[in-house]
């Protein structure tokens, strides 16, 4: 990792859960060197969160604390504040996920920070961001995709709103948070200055909504849940096989609809006035996608899949756990790593993304033991004497 692209970029890390914690694993996948400041008596909660903790140890806990030091420090305390000050002043980004107003209640806000670090950034991410009537309010990944407008157009139509089945908001606004820390810093190349990256949850997922607004903006139209298709666009969903498999296709543009037409041995249907363009797909999509998963369930999977891989189209199957860690393409590119781990052995869990050809990240180590690195970051990074240190342990802060 000496050539990783940010390697020498310390990071400081407060907050808990996902959504901060995440902009942090990005950081430290790359490089960066993440000082997660945590709680001394429990630490952060997701060491306990895990539908199973074999040996009391849980499973998500590996992923988002990885590539990070662990340091237990109580900011509560006077003395704790004092040390995360310390080490923040050696810091290049400081990223806490805090409901906003509690650094400033602590004299953490940026304002103060800044005085002794002008060049620090500093990410915080929130629910509702740190202005406006509803930044006070808990902000968890739930309501944050219910106000940036994906709940609602999740689901089936006869059934209220689903979700994803991940926090996508929280790490929607950590992956935002990393994002704006990257363009925090190449300002202060320029500017010698520091900044804040403010990302709301909201607003994360609003992002990644196309163009939901402008459509109603422009139309009237307000988008509903719609299942498995998105409307107007087809043929593109999922279809039984005989063998009890779902497979995916994508045949939505012209040309590639004719090939499918071809290899289902129904060349006729690419110029049925139903379906010979685009805006005929779409008024006629529910019966063309009975028509396909007619034909579908036909056939196994492993029929379909060459066949329709041959006539160039976009096929798949619907991937769970078990199936990535056989496929072969996970294999190559090496997208699941496995990591030594001192209680399980080793663990699998997914590689560092994008990839960079020159200076790619990686996963160094999985998330460490609570307070593992207390000791060294605190004399190496603080500059505390051990006797400090000792003293710091005395009063629980540590």
């Amino acid at each position: 990792m000496a050539e990783a692209p940010l390697n020498g970029l310390r990071v400081v890390e407060m907050g808990s859960l996902i959504a901060g914690p995440f902009c942090g694993q990005v950081l430290g996948d790359f490089g960066a060197e993440v000082i997660k400041l945590e709680d001394p008596k429990a630490g952060d909660p997701m060491r306990q969160w895990g539908r199973t903790k074999p040996k009391g140890h849980s499973p998500w806990w590996p992923v988002i604390g990885r590539n990070k030091t662990s340091v237990t420090l109580d900011l509560r305390a006077p003395e704790g504040r004092e040390v995360a000050r310390a080490l923040i002043d050696t810091a290049d980004v400081v990223v806490e996920n805090f409901r906003p107003g509690t650094l400033e209640k602590w004299g953490m806000g940026y304002a103060d920070l800044a005085k002794t670090n002008p060049g620090l950034v500093m990410a915080r991410v929130s629910g509702f961001g740190q202005t406006g009537p509803y930044s006070h309010r808990a902000g968890y990944a739930l309501i944050g995709e219910a106000m940036g407008g994906l709940r609602h157009i999740t689901g089936e139509a006869d059934r209220p709103p689903a979700r994803a089945g991940i926090s996508i908001g929280d790490s929607l606004a950590g992956l935002n948070a990393a994002l704006g820390v990257m363009m925090a810093l190449h300002a202060r190349q320029r500017t010698g200055r520091g900044q804040v990256v403010d990302a709301a949850i909201y607003e994360s997922v609003l992002t990644v909504m196309e163009n939901l607004i402008t459509e109603y903006d422009l139309s009237g139209y307000v988008r509903e849940r719609s299942g498995a298709i998105l409307p107007g666009i087809a043929p593109s969903n999922v279809y039984p096989t005989r063998s009890g498999e779902l497979i995916l296709i994508g045949a939505n543009q012209d040309t590639l609809f004719k090939r499918l037409c071809d290899a289902m041995g129904r060349p006729e249907l690419a110029t049925d006035e139903r379906y010979r363009d685009h805006a005929a797909r779409g008024v006629n999509q529910t019966q063309l996608d009975a028509t396909i998963g007619g034909w579908t369930v036909e056939h196994d999977i492993e029929h379909l899949l060459p066949l329709l891989e041959d006539a160039g189209l976009a096929v798949g199957r619907v991937y769970r756990a078990p199936d990535m860690l056989k496929d072969p393409q996970f294999a190559a590119r090496e997208s699941i790593v496995e990591v030594a781990h001192p209680v399980f052995g080793t663990v699998k869990m997914q590689n560092a993304f994008p990839r960079l050809s020159e200076t790619p990240g990686g996963v160094r180590w999985p998330g460490p033991a609570l307070g593992q690195h207390t000791d060294a970051v605190l004399r190496d990074v603080a500059g505390l004497s051990d006797e400090a240190i000792a003293g710091l342990r005395t009063k629980g802060v540590i």
